[in-house]
């Protein structure tokens, strides 16, 4: 045995390749997952990652979010779509298996996916192709690889599956197409210093608030100088757990403190960076993770909005692409969709507000917006409404008669298209079957000498009209009406 023989470190080989060590970290890089090790010199893993305040609150708040959408089957006919009821319908809105909801199904899938990376599900068919069960496999005991022809596989100490098996829900895939980048360990760095904080603030008030320090004086030997630091040890600890505020020093010593306090860390700050940088890493805006730092009415109420539009809406995009794909295949008539719609289910006003609108303007029928809300249907309320006042422009009626010519009039005289003289006047007004012009009108309109100037028709007292300049077209009134 050589002289450093003894520091030399012992190395498991691979069996499959007895020249490459097996350790933690190179498994970890063969699955996909990186070296768990920070910069930070915390070692991350999914576990103490969901520690952190922040990614706990992410990975929660996501996943249960998407798992409490609607989530629809449907059919497609000529001019639209149809809601289907049966078939694969209640596995993805009631039950997924005998053992979970599918709320529970999905909000794990989604857990697996914002923590992991990757969310898989085994689809149960019987032998006719029916599908009667979802059940979701622990990520971290598939390995995805492609066989001889290129094909994707999900291998398990049980079985093979093939990819039309397997809903799969990954965060980031690598360039291979089969690992993923999971968004614990791809930032771990961030997440390991977030956890870092957390621990220095918990050990400094385990410590009583006391930073670490250094004892210095005429120690006569380094024993003498062990013992001493050793004493000081022990009593600052006691001040720490006893609440004791002043301890003695021998003659000639003094201490010092070395490193920084939490203040002088910036430890609040850091803490709130922290949660900035979760919020990033799941695109998420800080309000949700109950950062109200620089949150006001106007911007929080925006966030809310990009919340929905570009962090949900790329999330359930994936999720029914994959499902469709591996529920019904390519070219199917059916599809399933989640319903975005059910995140208002808590705000009744904003609810109301648009199921008013919907009906109002004919998009929806009231029988449709009561099924939304879980009402029962009402009798002569499956018809289209639209609002009374709501009429093509140009075909209202004024007095009874049809608008369209009073109109086309009107912005010809005010384009100066059409000269006010006389005779246009008393055409327009036989057209219309209107009484005739009054003297003092007419008398109006020779002293303006058919001048190109806009008009307005107005009432008389005694149901006689006379002309008179005017500015507005929508001033005119005729036969007592208003126009």
């Amino acid at each position: 045995m050589a002289v450093f023989d003894f520091f030399r470190r012992k190395e498991d080989r691979n069996l499959e390749n007895p020249s490459a060590p097996v350790s933690a970290s190179d498994f970890l890089q063969t699955m996909g997952w990186g070296d768990p090790v920070s910069s930070a010199g915390i070692t991350v893993t999914v576990d103490n990652a969901l520690g952190v305040p922040a990614v706990w609150s992410a990975v929660n708040f996501l996943a249960g979010t998407i798992a409490g959408l609607p989530l629809q089957v449907y059919r497609k006919v000529d001019g639209g779509r149809e809601k289907v009821s049966g078939g694969v319908s209640p596995i993805l809105n009631e039950n997924a298996n005998d053992d979970m909801s599918s709320f529970e199904w999905l909000k794990y899938t989604f857990e697996q996916t914002f923590t992991g990376g990757r969310g898989i599900t085994y689809i149960e068919r019987t032998a006719d192709g029916e599908i009667i069960n979802l059940w979701p496999l622990d990520p971290t005991k598939v390995r995805v690889d492609r066989d001889l022809s290129g094909k994707k596989r999900y291998r398990t100490s049980a079985r093979v599956y093939d990819a039309t098996e397997i809903i799969d829900l990954p965060f980031m895939l690598k360039a291979n197409g089969t690992d993923v980048r999971g968004p614990i360990m791809t930032n771990k760095d961030a997440i390991g210093m977030a956890i870092a904080a957390s621990r220095y603030g918990a050990k400094a008030f385990q410590s009583g608030g006391i930073p670490p320090a250094v004892l210095t004086g005429p120690f006569q030997s380094a024993a003498g100088a062990v013992r001493a630091s050793d004493d000081v040890a022990k009593t600052m600890a006691n001040l720490g757990t006893q609440g004791r505020s002043v301890m003695a020093l021998p003659l000639g010593h003094e201490l010092k403190s070395i490193g920084f306090n939490p203040e002088q860390m910036q430890l609040l700050e850091l803490q709130r960076f922290s949660i900035e940088q979760v919020a990033r890493i799941y695109s998420l805006p800080p309000v949700f993770l109950q950062d109200l730092t620089h949150g006001t009415f106007s911007n929080t109420e925006q966030q809310d909005l990009h919340f929905v539009k570009h962090t949900i809406k790329r999330w359930v995009e994936q999720a029914e692409a994959e499902i469709n794909l591996k529920l019904f295949g390519r070219g199917s008539d059916l599809y399933s969709e989640f319903n975005v719609d059910g995140l208002l289910r808590g705000d009744l006003k904003t609810r109301m507000e648009a199921h008013a609108m919907s009906i109002q303007n004919g998009i929806r029928t009231p029988n449709e917006v009561r099924t939304i809300e879980n009402l029962p249907a009402k009798d002569k309320a499956d018809d289209l409404l639209i609002q009374g006042a709501t009429v093509p422009l140009g075909s209202q009626t004024i007095g009874g008669v049809s608008g369209v010519d009073i109109n086309n009039y009107a912005i010809g005289v005010r384009a100066g298209l059409i000269t006010p003289q006389i005779e246009d006047e008393q055409k327009v007004r036989n057209d219309l079957n209107l009484p005739e012009l009054s003297g003092s009108a007419k008398s109006l309109w020779d002293k303006q000498q058919g001048t190109r100037s806009p008009i307005t028709i107005k009432s008389g007292t005694e149901g006689k009209a006379e002309a008179d300049s005017a500015s507005n077209i929508d001033e005119q009134t005729i036969g007592g009406e208003d126009g």
